[in-house]
């Protein structure tokens, strides 16, 4: 077997706690998002709908692929949290606006998201600063084709957007 040096071994920790890091995300939002009967790219949605924004704009937000934003936009409508508007400034372009449903239940899930955040219960506000500056470092913002949605969150996407659960309803409201 090859040994590493010091420098490979501190790199493949780093990796190790990246992705238990990610793996713990992933499943508080698993969590928070069955709780509320709802689909876990709902919240990532509703999380980047702050004010009026084109579907398109959506998309990149969430580095999916524009076509998949169709999808995210009726699973909105569906569930009363949001609604198709024509932009003012070109009326061929779709915007999704948050309904007062979809406000109110963005931030029960950001307040709930923010709760839940292991760098919120065990980091200080200067170390967190620290945390999203070194993240930005290592990570600059992806386009939507660069970034691209995995195979089987679209296969999600499509199936909940059809079938929208009784218990999203309620959450809405």
């Amino acid at each position: 077997m090859r040994t590493r040096s010091d420098e490979d071994l501190l790199d493949l920790e780093i990796l190790d706690a990246v992705a238990g890091l990610f793996a713990r995300l992933v499943s508080e939002g698993e969590a928070l998002a069955k709780s509320l009967g709802i689909p876990v790219f709902l919240i990532k949605a509703l999380h980047m709908l702050g004010t009026p924004l084109p579907m398109k704009d959506l998309g990149r937000r969430m580095h999916c692929d524009p076509s998949f934003i169709t999808s995210i936009a009726d699973s909105l409508e569906k569930n009363g949290l949001a609604a198709r508007e024509p932009d003012p400034g070109d009326r061929r372009v779709k915007r999704l606006v948050l309904t007062p449903a979809g406000a109110e239940l963005k931030g029960r899930i950001e307040d709930e998201l923010l709760s839940r955040t292991p760098w919120r219960q065990s980091l200080t506000q200067e170390q967190r600063a620290s945390l999203l500056a070194l993240i930005h470092t290592m990570s600059p913002p992806l386009s939507a084709t660069e970034a691209g949605c995995p195979a089987e969150e679209v296969s999600e996407l499509l199936a909940s957007a059809a079938a929208p659960t009784p218990a999203a309803a309620r959450a809405a409201r």
